[in-house]
């Protein structure tokens, strides 16, 4: 398959889950979630409520998979039985407008929605900074808080500034149990410290579909 044609799949990929998630009621929660608040499943030993152990892996050149090349993610350790990641330098060609096009004061943004991950890729995740955890987020690392809650984020979307301190992101990503730490031990991934500053400085080095791709791959 081309670049031109992959890219064009994607951009209809794309388009198809904005439509799904526009076209169902309720929350924007994971898939098998819709009835329940996300929560951690397991709770990190000794950690507050609604608080998760958080790092960031950053992708190293062995890493080919086109979804991940390049990635920047911040893994979150307990928020299910095994690790799950939003990664966070992968911007997609949807702008935000396009997720909530009845909210006519978003048409202005230039910010666009975040490919999150391959891993349930009609579902919306959030990542925003607060002073404190508002119902339905929790706390990934001090002033950042991750939330798929719709009431939230149509009122952080309803602020003066609604994009500052906030990224929206589709799908995420998700190891098997042990998976993760074989690809760190085995270089795929550096590890580093999440905080606020390195998860929303992170500087996007090319778009989702990844225009670093070689065409006919």
């Amino acid at each position: 398959m081309s670049l031109v044609t992959r890219t064009f799949f994607v951009q209809r990929l794309l388009t198809a889950a904005v439509l799904a998630v526009l076209l169902t009621p309720g929350s924007l929660r994971p898939a098998g979630a819709a009835d329940t608040p996300l929560r951690p499943a397991v709770a990190a030993a000794k950690a507050p409520a609604n608080t998760m152990t958080a790092i960031l892996i950053v992708a190293q050149s062995v890493v080919e998979d086109p979804n991940f090349a390049g990635s920047i993610v911040v893994v979150m350790n307990n928020l299910a039985p095994a690790p799950v990641g939003i990664i966070i330098n992968r911007p997609t060609p949807i702008p935000v407008s396009r997720l909530f096009p009845k909210l006519k004061r978003l048409a202005q943004l230039h910010e666009r929605v975040y490919f999150g991950g391959p891993v349930e890729f009609r579902t919306v995740w959030f990542l925003f900074r607060a002073d404190s955890a508002p119902k339905g987020a929790f706390r990934v690392c001090d002033g950042v808080y991750v939330s798929s809650s719709r009431d939230l984020l149509l009122k952080l979307l309803g602020r003066d500034k609604p994009m500052q301190g906030l990224r929206i992101f589709l799908g995420h990503a998700g190891w098997a149990p042990g998976q993760l730490q074989a690809e760190i031990e085995g270089g795929a991934w550096t590890p580093r410290r999440a905080d606020v500053d390195s998860i929303f400085n992170a500087r996007p080095l090319f778009s989702w579909p990844s225009s670093a791709q070689k065409p006919g791959t």
